[in-house]
């Protein structure tokens, strides 16, 4: 009895391989090679033969189980052990199918589905997009002044200067690029974000030339400005405190 199934039903010959296996109910793992090939050549016969193309990638897969179903009627040696499943190639090639096949109408649920959404697009003013809160510099310097932190910053870089041996000072020496004020900026972010309140005094005792204390004063006093950090000092000639707050 002839198989009564059209050419559109199907995207190729897996796709054929799994629908008979479907209606079969057998195991995709221990297919029944003569069962299947047989319906499968009844399909081939009533196929439209306009397609030549088509119609090829069909011939090579009958092609393909006859010479499985041909293998498996061979007797088997009985020095061989474990003797190499011929289906197994194309049980391989089912499983790839059927999930990229799985994947496929996985993809097109969710193509339905996002055709049903909508999107608004920000309507937000533009005088509400330039605004910038104001800062209270009074607010977050506190009891803290430039002279104060100008102070420390003199004595570091008089330490600094006494640090400096008089005779090698005066070999020649290879200076590294100047300091980046963008790139102490981060620095000095990043040392607050893992340190959270730390001295001042610490802060610049950590820099190893001149150059970078005076950047990364003008860091401080930048991310002072813009709220990044708040400077403090409890009392006077105690330690002045930075804490990051961003």
């Amino acid at each position: 009895m002839a198989i009564q199934v059209k050419l559109q039903s199907f995207e190729g010959p897996l796709d054929l391989l799994l629908h008979l296996i479907d209606k079969n109910k057998v195991d995709i793992y221990d297919i029944p090679i003569s069962m299947i090939t047989e319906q499968y050549m009844k399909y081939i016969e009533e196929m439209e033969k306009s397609d030549l193309n088509i119609m090829s990638e069909f011939l090579v897969m009958a092609a393909t189980l006859l010479d499985i179903k041909c293998r498996m009627l061979l007797p088997k040696e009985e020095k061989e052990e474990k003797e190499e499943d011929p289906r197994e190639e194309l049980v391989a090639r089912l499983l790839e199918y059927k999930m990229f096949k799985f994947i496929s109408l996985e993809l097109k649920d969710r193509q339905v589905d996002a055709e049903k959404s909508l999107f608004k697009l920000p309507s937000i003013l533009q005088e509400e997009e330039d605004y910038n809160e104001p800062i209270d510099y009074k607010k977050l310097i506190g009891n803290m002044n430039l002279a104060k932190l100008n102070a420390i910053f003199q004595s570091l870089i008089r330490r600094q200067k006494e640090k400096i041996d008089p005779i090698r000072s005066q070999f020649s020496k290879v200076e590294k690029d100047e300091v980046s004020m963008e790139e102490k900026i981060r620095y000095v972010e990043n040392y607050g974000k893992t340190h959270g309140t730390f001295r001042f005094r610490t802060l610049l005792k950590e820099q190893e030339r001149k150059i970078e204390m005076v950047v990364t004063f003008l860091a401080l006093l930048e991310l002072m400005k813009t709220g990044v950090i708040r400077i403090e000092q409890k009392n006077l000639f105690d330690d002045i405190l930075i804490s990051y707050i961003a």
